[in-house]
């Protein structure tokens, strides 16, 4: 089925239901958010020759077009390529042009940075600004169909990407029916849906916050993009109180921010209903403070692209059960598997392993992605036998719990978004003082990680944070700059001049000053 579907059920069912919402105010009922959505896919085909199966990228902000753009494109039969608003313009370009785009939904924010980069664009790909008069046209043209395209279950619907060790990112093929069966496991393994809740889009729509908006959409829920376009804890608590029956989805470090700022405000998340968090380590100590402050809202999520949300979860229930003789224990762990999926351990030969026994995480379920866009040898690397190698390492106990205890790739999770050194090592290496660099993680008590960039200069260059600094702008986006340098006579290695990162990470703890 096509998942524009729900959009269409819910705007017969719930016409008059309040659907879009930009802060407090009301910009669509469900009758106008499908009648948009068609017409602007109507658009799409008449106007910019957008067939099935073409790509549609939308690099901007949060705001609510963007649901409607998304709910366009697979109206028409098409697949979404949602980007990160974060990224740089030529980070962008590059996977418009891997992807095969031909189309663009932007702001006029990243309009500019495309345009800075028009050499790096697919060469037919076409723009269009949500926030221009002819969106507006196209937005309330009529003309669209009263019904969404039929697609297959296995027919592509989101591709996203997401970086791996090797530097360059990776297609994700997500089917309609991977997002049918991630947004089913909500309702069995996350939260009760009703059409009195309100889905507040505080992190990126582009990623994990976006894959909620399905549900809600089947339930005919608001959706809610705050007055800021992201995340302002503040804001998040007065939102909450005025809506009321608010859920959410955050990295650990917004929700330390949630719990800071209630806190001080001598309040415990009035109105917050459900607060899902993932996409990095959440600390003991940080959700025994959360339900502390804010009681039992919480629910945790594991997965990662390639399987959305829906690897394990550790619902409300688990969360409150303080008598469990394992109490601590199950509230330090990721849950157990969603209930479309099921989770092993394995060897370093492949092999399942006993409860108890740490290795690799693999996971296999219909949530599970079709594989990497044009990409047979990443896929043959992380799908054996229909399971998807996650690359995390960790445990299961007796009773199906996933304890994570190390990453098994070096990727720092910063924010909840995924950095990978290998890009930002590139990214300084063209520098011409750069002689050898390896970027790591450093636990930060805001960030979760920090990125620092071990670096060892050129002979006669001097250290110059600022340089640096400068140089990564111009090739990587912001997020992914290290917010520390550390200045080296050379990088530890072993034998086969492989450097060692854990030296690396030791080295940067408090009170181990490094080497020169």
């Amino acid at each position: 089925m096509n998942v524009a579907q729900w959009l269409a059920a819910s705007a017969r069912l719930h016409p008059d239901a309040p659907a879009l919402l930009t802060g407090t105010r009301v910009e669509a009922d469900y009758a106008t958010f499908a009648a948009r959505a068609a017409a602007i896919g109507a658009g799409l085909v008449r106007d910019y020759r957008i067939q099935p199966g073409d790509r549609v990228a939308l690099f901007m902000s949060n705001c609510t077009p963007y649901l409607e753009c998304l709910y366009a494109v697979w109206w028409i039969g098409a697949a979404a390529i949602p980007i990160n608003a974060k990224l740089h313009g030529r980070e962008a370009a590059w996977i418009c042009d891997n992807a095969g785009s031909t189309f663009a939904f932007v702001d006029d924010d990243s309009s500019k940075a495309l345009a800075a980069v028009m050499e790096d664009m697919p060469a037919a790909m076409q723009m269009l600004s949500v926030e221009s008069a002819d969106f507006h046209t196209l937005q309330h043209n009529d003309g669209g169909t009263a019904s969404p395209l039929p697609r297959d279950d296995h027919d592509l619907a989101w591709l996203f990407y997401t970086s791996g060790t090797t530097g360059r990112p990776k297609g994700v093929m997500l089917s309609h029916g991977n997002l049918v069966a991630m947004s089913l496991c909500y309702l069995a393994d996350v939260d009760s849906v009703a059409q009195r809740d309100a889905i507040l889009y505080a992190a990126p729509i582009s990623h994990g916050a976006g894959l909620y908006n399905f549900i809600h959409v089947r339930m005919a829920a608001r959706h809610v993009i705050p007055e800021s376009g992201g995340f302002d804890a503040d804001e998040v608590l007065d939102l909450a109180k005025a809506l009321d029956d608010v859920a959410m989805f955050a990295a650990p470090t917004m929700v330390r921010r949630l719990v800071d700022a209630a806190k001080n405000r001598g309040e415990a998340g009035e109105g917050i209903r459900t607060i899902v968090y993932g996409g990095g380590p959440m600390y003991l100590a940080d959700i025994r403070d959360a339900i502390a402050i804010m009681g039992q809202r919480f629910v945790q999520i594991y997965g990662q692209g390639e399987s959305p949300m829906t690897i394990t979860s550790l619902p409300r229930a688990w969360h409150a059960d303080v008598d469990h003789p394992r109490y601590l224990e199950r509230l330090a762990s990721v849950g157990v598997a969603q209930s479309v999926m099921a989770v092993r351990i394995t060897g370093d030969a492949g092999q399942p392993l006993p409860a108890g026994q740490t290795g690799e995480i693999e996971a296999k379920g219909p949530a599970v992605m079709l594989g990497y866009w044009n990409n047979p040898k990443a896929n043959e690397e992380t799908l054996r036998n229909g399971w998807l190698r996650t690359g995390d390492v960790g445990r299961l106990d007796a009773d199906g719990f996933l304890t994570l205890s190390d990453r098994s790739k070096d990727v720092i999770i910063s924010g909840g978004t995924n950095i990978y050194p290998r890009e930002v090592e590139e990214a300084l290496l063209t520098h011409a003082d750069v002689r050898e660099v390896s970027a790591i993680g450093v636990p930060d008590s805001d960030w979760g990680e920090i990125v620092v960039a071990c670096v060892v200069l050129e002979e006669g260059a001097t250290a110059d944070d600022a340089a640096l600094d400068a140089h990564c702008l111009e090739v990587i986006a912001r997020f992914k700059r290290p917010k520390r340098y550390v200045y080296l006579g050379a990088l530890p290695k072993n034998n086969y001049g492989k450097v060692l990162k854990t030296e690396l990470r030791e080295m940067m703890k408090p009170n181990t000053p490094p080497s020169s």
